[in-house]
């Protein structure tokens, strides 16, 4: 899909909702010197676009218990093997599924997978885990990530310290 033509008021209130989403329509348009209705009319249009993919409530994992952060790159088969051979016999999917298309339908199932970016380099998929602790992230690892048979390495990084998280992208 091709960029939408945004004019600075758009972005303001793209501004304004990565600050606040449960802002008022009302409170939003006094923020941009619209009146309501316009306003509503621009987030709507934003919203049509998909520059507004949603609205979310942003949880604190620590409070939720989730304490270890954990960065897992992972490399996958490249060849046919026993993972596309059992998919093929057990009906899992087409009968030409990859090893990426494999793990990539596991991922969906793994909650401690928050996030899993496919990369370039050395490893193919960057995955954002987060866990209760390393006894839980030892399991994951163990019974899920090493357990599926796509996958032949992982290199782990764990977190120390939050030093900037924002889920606000810049807008120019």
């Amino acid at each position: 899909m091709a960029n939408i033509e945004m004019d600075a008021i758009d972005r303001r209130i793209l501004a304004i909702l990565q600050e606040n989403g449960r802002l008022s329509n009302q409170e939003i348009a006094e923020r941009v010197n619209l009146s309501p209705s316009p306003c509503l009319r621009r987030i709507r249009r934003l919203e049509e676009c998909g520059v507004i993919r949603g609205y979310v409530a942003l949880l604190d994992a620590q409070k939720l218990g989730l304490d270890l952060l954990a960065y897992v790159n992972v490399r996958l088969e490249k060849r046919g093997g026993p993972a596309v051979s059992a998919a093929r016999e057990s009906g899992a999917g087409r009968a030409c599924a990859t090893h990426a298309e494999l793990f990539r339908a596991a991922v969906q199932t793994w909650p401690e997978v928050v996030a899993c970016h496919a990369m370039t380099g050395e490893m193919d998929y960057l995955l954002r885990v987060q866990v209760e602790d390393m006894a839980h992230f030892s399991r994951f690892v163990q019974e899920q990530l090493l357990h599926h048979p796509s996958v032949i390495d992982v290199k782990t990084s764990f977190s120390l310290d939050k030093i900037k998280e924002t889920t606000a992208l810049p807008i120019r």
